[in-house]
């Protein structure tokens, strides 16, 4: 499963808000059931983001790290760079081309 949130901050905030996803690489790193996490900007558009997490399953993102302490430190970071709540959808991979 992979979550992809779309986050907008707030402009002049884009070095802040990436420092803030490095330090929490940590939080994701430790989470039950997270395989790994990325983050790419968009070129286009330079204060949006994608933030990719790989997740087991879409309880272990919504109920055990939203749950957790680690998600209450993870919006601390970055959550004042926000400049609308981000949006957040699961994903499953139903066609692999190559």
């Amino acid at each position: 499963i992979l979550e992809i949130a779309q986050i907008d901050v707030k402009a002049g905030m884009e070095s802040e808000f990436e420092a803030g996803v490095q330090k929490a690489a940590p939080l994701f790193k430790r989470a039950k059931g997270c395989g790994g996490m990325l983050l790419q900007r968009s070129i286009e558009q330079p204060a949006r983001y994608r933030l990719v997490v790989q997740w087991e399953t879409v309880e272990a993102h919504t109920v055990d790290f939203r749950g957790s302490a680690d998600f209450a430190e993870w919006r601390k970071l970055v959550g004042h760079c926000f400049a609308q709540p981000p949006q957040v959808e699961h994903v499953r991979e139903v066609v692999k081309g190559f």
